[in-house]
């Protein structure tokens, strides 16, 4: 096999259970239809504030913008050249998410969970400091995964589910795609545009979706054409 094949099979790989896990939730009694992103502004987006600032939830991040970037090339850790990275403006909208976060007086457990694919560590570090950030393959890409891939949504499991320190949010920054082969549709379609954050009750191991929360939306961008 020719080394730069590689990728591509990767990514084929990452597909196809992705479908598989989207048509297994699609089977689920209750499984839900892509939801809509809610601002701080709208009434549920102010209910999900709310219920934020009593603690006891995941908040999990997909990175903030990269519109306009170049698509993922060498699929290598650490090799920046190689990957999609944020936007300046995605850089902006990390750094208003920090701030929005801080105001609302959201709780937030440290240190908060990034993965190392650079357009979810920038958003986590520029959002809340590198020094309150911890990155972890646990929160890997997709596409990044490779023969891990199981073992990376297994994780994704497993932060999702495990009990949130009382008073506390589990923040997390990661990629769209394993959140929805572990969550299921709900998340798909335009549910989740970049920089916007799925807000989960971890309901004793059994975590629910109580709604996706864009805290600093930016009008007509989100989804990368990669």
């Amino acid at each position: 096999m020719k080394i730069a094949e590689r990728p591509r099979m990767r990514i084929v790989a990452a597909a196809i259970g992705m479908a598989i896990a989207l048509i297994a939730a699609a089977g689920v009694p209750g499984a839900e239809a892509a939801a809509s992103p809610v601002t701080i502004q709208e009434p549920e987006g102010e209910r999900l504030v709310e219920r934020l600032r009593r603690g006891g939830l995941v908040l999990f991040f997909r990175h903030a913008d990269t519109t306009g970037m170049p698509c993922d090339r060498s699929y290598r850790i650490g090799e920046r050249s190689g990957q999609r990275n944020l936007s300046p403006e995605g850089r902006e909208q990390s750094r208003r998410i920090g701030e929005i976060l801080s105001a609302l007086g959201i709780p937030i457990a440290e240190p908060v969970l990034a993965g190392p694919v650079f357009r979810a560590r920038d958003t986590a570090e520029i959002a809340f400091g590198p020094e309150r950030v911890r990155v972890t393959d646990s929160l890997l890409a997709d596409d990044y995964s490779g023969n891990r891939l199981q073992w990376v949504l297994a994780e994704h499991r497993r932060l999702f589910s495990d009990p949130v320190p009382s008073g506390l949010n589990r923040v997390l920054v990661g990629h769209r795609t394993p959140a929805i082969m572990v969550l299921g549709p709900g998340v798909g379609g335009t549910a989740l545009p970049e920089g916007a954050a799925v807000v989960i009750d971890p309901e004793r191991g059994d975590p629910r979706v109580l709604g996706i929360l864009a805290l600093a939306p930016l009008p007509d961008r989100g989804f990368h054409s990669c």
